[in-house]
């Protein structure tokens, strides 16, 4: 403790802890000091790892120290406190309206930390077929976020890899994501679409393979569910990444 301040700084994993171990090492009440909170603790960066709450605990002028049977009195009160928080149960929440939270919330850390104002919300997108399961969808919007984009949609694929990592590792297990930014996934899933159905067509046609130029996994997956119902052509991918490309050609006859 500064005897020249009467201050005493703490630190704990949480505030309330740091608060309490304080007033032990003081031997006073709640109401005979001040708290300055230095710093609340909790997830670092992005949500890996942890970091302690720290406190600056004031004496006020006059405060008197507990003595004997007071220090146990507010000891007891303090331990039957904790008991009665305790007993309380928090209702359950959702696991998707959670995962959206904290997607929302992961987003929002990583354009924060990129400076680049703009504005998050996350909502659940159902499956269009009935084997996949729902999927969460965080929407960027705001000015000039082509930065978010990238070439060839490279960062948006990279903060959308951080965002589905950080994610599973504060649920616990994994959770379909994806991130847009100004519906540029919108656009470019529908220029995917209607080209798959042009370079199908083609194929039919003249009977010669057509292949795509590469892109990431996420692309390529979209051509093969476009054409996946095809009654004439079928679909793979070739090669290796990052130049992985999407064939298109005639199904076997039988």
């Amino acid at each position: 403790m500064n005897q020249e301040d009467n201050t005493l700084e703490i630190v704990a994993s949480s505030v309330e802890e740091a608060i309490q171990e304080g007033l032990k090492q003081l031997n006073l009440t709640r109401e005979g000091i001040e708290v300055e909170i230095i710093d609340k603790g909790g997830r670092d960066l992005l949500g890996i790892g942890k970091h302690q709450a720290k406190v600056r605990l004031i004496v006020k002028k006059g405060s008197e120290s507990l003595e004997g049977d007071n220090v146990v009195k507010e000891e007891t009160q303090l331990e039957e406190g904790d008991n009665v928080v305790g007993s309380i149960e928090s209702e359950p929440v959702d696991k998707y309206e959670l995962a959206q939270r904290e997607a929302e919330q992961i987003v929002k850390d990583l354009i924060g930390f990129m400076k680049v104002p703009a504005k998050v919300k996350a909502k659940l997108v159902e499956p269009e077929d009935e084997r996949d399961r729902p999927m969460i969808l965080v929407e960027i919007t705001g000015r000039n976020l082509s930065i978010l984009i990238g070439r060839r949609s490279e960062t948006l694929n990279a903060l959308q890899y951080i965002t589905r990592l950080v994610l599973c590792q504060r649920l616990g297990n994994w959770m379909p994501i994806s991130l847009d930014v100004q519906g540029y996934r919108f656009r470019r899933e529908r220029q995917l679409r209607q080209l798959a159905r042009r370079l199908a067509d083609q194929v039919v046609q003249t009977s010669r393979k057509q292949v795509l130029e590469p892109m990431p996994a996420n692309e390529r997956r979209i051509i093969h569910l476009e054409l996946r119902y095809h009654p004439f052509v079928t679909t793979e991918s070739i090669g290796e990444e990052p130049t992985r490309r999407t064939s298109i050609f005639l199904k076997p006859k039988d």
